[in-house]
């Protein structure tokens, strides 16, 4: 489907299709871990999860040990992420102790893949 035709589309359309208005974003968050054991891997994918829903938020992704990423976006129906929520995930794991080489992309549509 061609996006730059979104606004010849019914708002009933643009709504089932999560166009335009009814667009949801999110972004990726990809992080190096430090070495750590398995009792402090389980114990920080905790945390963010309790990060993530804090902020009514959503996520999916794995890892292992070192490598772990994940792909945020809003909780309900058509709510997204913001820039808020990007610069708070962001400042969470700077501030962690388990994690270096933090990479927090951009915005973008969570069903389409564009910003």
């Amino acid at each position: 489907m061609k996006l730059d035709k979104v606004h010849n589309k019914s708002k009933r359309l643009r709504k089932k299709l999560y166009l335009g208005e009814f667009a949801v974003f999110g972004f990726e968050v990809t992080c190096k871990l430090k070495h750590v054991s398995d009792v402090e891997f389980d114990v920080f994918i905790d945390d963010i999860i309790d990060v993530i829903e804090s902020r009514n938020l959503i996520g999916g992704g794995g890892g292992s040990l070192n490598d772990y990423s994940l792909f945020i976006c809003g909780d309900g129906r058509y709510s997204s992420a913001s820039e808020s929520d990007r610069a708070y995930i962001k400042d969470w794991l700077e501030i962690n102790a388990c994690t270096n080489s933090i990479i927090i992309g951009d915005l973008v549509d969570a069903y389409y893949g564009v910003y």
